[in-house]
């Protein structure tokens, strides 16, 4: 069951907008097996300036969790994110905010 790993990223925020990863519709998807975490994300647009920064706070992140030894992430970019990836906490923290989605 990888919920707990979904509820981690949860606490890992955009650095360029106040919404975390999940919410954002970010991440793919995230499997484990034996230890090892594998997540597939993509990012806004390529070439995003913040990207290392995501790859290390998710990595950072997974690695507290009990029982998690190794994370591997791929950068993924099909299909493409658009903003109907986000759920409906990502929308309203960004209409807080003063962003349009």
């Amino acid at each position: 069951m990888t919920q707990h790993l979904w509820d981690a990223l949860t606490e890992v925020q955009d650095p360029e907008m106040p919404v975390n990863l999940v919410d954002l519709g970010l991440i793919y998807a995230i499997k484990e097996r034996d230890g090892v975490v594998e997540v597939d994300l993509t990012f806004t647009a390529m070439g995003c300036p913040a990207s290392e920064f995501i790859l290390e706070d998710v990595r950072d992140r997974l690695m507290r969790e009990t029982g998690v030894t190794e994370v591997r992430i791929h950068v993924v970019w099909d299909p493409p994110w658009t903003v109907a990836r986000m759920t409906e906490a990502g929308s309203d923290a960004l209409e807080s905010w003063g962003l349009a989605v």
